[in-house]
């Protein structure tokens, strides 16, 4: 048999294939079949022979999903006329602001219906953007005096966990009011702490995504 030349772009057309199947139709409803279908003539066996099950693809997908939004994190964390408050803020404004966003809130159906997508982001959640991301923010502003708290770590899960989660309407369905609310409910909790961090920009900006998975 021909040995691949470039086994890297089969990878990269299988994983974007799958993501796009996987958004458009859900995980659970998309079949190894339907991923060959759109593969443009390759065979079940080229993709048994990088990826040894759906699963496999579906966590190479979540890869890819995270790769803009980390390096809008990472962009933030490494900025250096922030201090740790500040770079908190921006990483709120910056990230709802992607171009990503708008696409992703088209064409994705509901991830809270989706089980193995919903563990699967939530574990990239804490276990990635947690410890490479908010946590040293977070450790940053304690040092420079604009975070106190003596649970960086748990505050960091928390604010990541409820932005991603929580207050992701792609996630936790709900309707506008309802969106509002659980935003000032996070707002109060965060000035609890002294984190002036999300204003009426984000919930603008947050209230119109939620507004496009409506009126699709």
């Amino acid at each position: 048999m021909a040995r691949n030349k470039h086994p890297q772009e089969t990878v990269n057309l299988i994983i974007n294939t799958a993501y796009r199947l996987f958004l458009q139709k859900g995980y659970d409803h998309t079949s190894i079949q339907d991923i060959i279908q759109h593969l443009g003539g390759l065979s079940k066996g080229a993709i048994y022979h990088h990826f040894k099950s759906k699963e496999e693809i579906l966590f190479a997908v979540m890869d890819k999903l995270s790769e803009g939004s980390y390096q809008i994190l990472l962009n933030v964390k490494n900025r250096k006329d922030l201090n740790g408050k500040e770079k908190l803020k921006q990483i709120f404004k910056d990230s709802l602001n992607s171009p990503i966003q708008e696409e992703l809130f088209v064409v994705t159906p509901s991830i809270g219906k989706n089980p193995i997508f919903l563990t699967t982001m939530l574990q990239e959640t804490v276990k990635e953007g947690v410890p490479e991301c908010v946590l040293p923010i977070i450790e940053e502003g304690i040092k420079d005096g604009s975070i106190h708290t003596q649970y960086p770590n748990a505050l960091a899960e928390f604010i990541m966990i409820t932005v991603n989660i929580w207050l992701n309407p792609m996630i936790c369905e709900c309707t506008l009011q309802q969106l509002y609310d659980k935003f000032k409910v996070f707002q109060q909790i965060l000035l609890g702490f002294d984190l002036d961090i999300i204003d009426e920009e984000f919930l603008s900006r947050l209230l119109e995504l939620a507004s496009i998975r409506q009126n699709m």
